[in-house]
């Protein structure tokens, strides 16, 4: 063989060999890079928006009991910034420092509706979305042994009364909000706004007659069913944990209305870290001992993880602006 040849044959194999170290090299400097990652290495603050005791914090305790199984074996602490229908509390998730130590607890369409309002402190666009853990439908309640027990005789009370009777939500720019003003629309009535910081001073407004009804959801009323009289679930379908309550549609009121709970970080997270938790969401809601005790407390377990929940808020974007524009909530 000519030397020329031998030439161009070296040359090519030490070329070749050359990539295959690059590549090496580049595998395990990929690996490394990996490897620094680790998290978390201390305790996380998770932010609740809402007081002690209502659902968001109900929820967010299950989790925390499953927290360490699958985050290192380090703790969650609560951290409750309550104020404006959860407002004060989303806002301090998108101000928090993006390393991963602080994430919270978020509410939908509530993100969605406050901001778009003309007192917005924070955008859509300025969490990093981990995971939704709850779909929980909303319903119209009464307490219990009232001689309201369908939607019907709620109306001819509400007529009656020409505006004075009192309806219950969790704060203003939320959903509970939403959803009453749609009620009264939808029933050609009209009733008087009373919101509250959290569920559980809702209910015991509600229980101790300081209010006539309540908008609320599903998980507000399972941890103690007896004290309610349910007059409809907000639902395309009767649910299966109150089969005996009609929904809206049932009695000719076309409305379906929802909250999910979810949880979010600071916008510029780590993308590595961002992935962590989301995989950790991911197998805590996956654990059977976990779905087992949101069922146990009435919550209504549905995961989605960090994409399709980002998905599902720019859509629920899309639908919030008509009704912020109907209802003027952005002035």
């Amino acid at each position: 063989m000519k030397k020329k040849n031998w030439v161009r044959i070296l040359t090519v194999v030490l070329a070749l060999s050359m990539l295959s170290l690059a590549g090496c090299a580049g595998n395990k400097g990929g690996e490394q890079e990996a490897k620094k990652v680790e998290y978390p290495t201390k305790p996380v603050n998770l932010i609740i928006a809402f007081n002690a005791g209502g659902s968001s914090d109900v929820q967010a305790r299950i989790v925390e009991k499953y927290w360490k199984k699958y985050f290192n074996n380090q703790p969650l602490t609560f951290d409750y910034q309550v104020g404006a229908g959860g407002k004060v509390g989303f806002t301090e998730i998108t101000k928090a420092k993006p390393d991963g130590y602080t994430i919270g607890g978020i509410n939908i369409p509530h993100i969605n509706l406050q901001a778009m309002s003309a007192q917005a402190t924070f955008n859509t666009d300025d969490f990093a979305y981990i995971a939704q853990v709850v779909n929980d439908p909303t319903l119209l309640a009464v307490k219990a042994g009232s001689p309201i027990t369908n939607l019907e005789q709620f109306v001819a009370e509400a007529k009656k009364k020409g505006g004075k009777m009192t309806i219950a939500t969790v704060g203003t720019f939320t959903a509970h909000h939403v959803a009453a003003l749609q009620i009264m629309e939808k029933m050609g009535i009209e009733l008087t706004i009373v919101p509250f910081t959290g569920a559980s001073e809702q209910n015991v407004a509600l229980m101790g007659g300081h209010v006539d009804a309540m908008v609320g959801n599903l998980n507000d009323v399972m941890r103690d069913l007896s004290k309610f009289q349910l007059l409809a679930i907000a639902t395309e379908e009767r649910h299966p944990w109150i089969k005996d309550v009609p929904t809206f549609k049932e009695q000719n009121i076309d409305f379906v209305s929802d909250i999910r709970r979810a949880f979010a970080a600071p916008k510029d997270i780590d993308p590595a870290v961002l992935k962590i938790l989301r995989d950790g969401f991911e197998k805590i809601c996956n654990d059977p001992e976990y779905l087992k005790d949101m069922e146990k407390i009435g919550q209504p377990a549905e995961y989605l993880g960090g994409e399709e929940l980002e998905n599902l808020v720019k859509q629920y974007n899309e639908e919030a602006k008509p009704l912020v524009e109907k209802y003027e909530l952005n002035k």
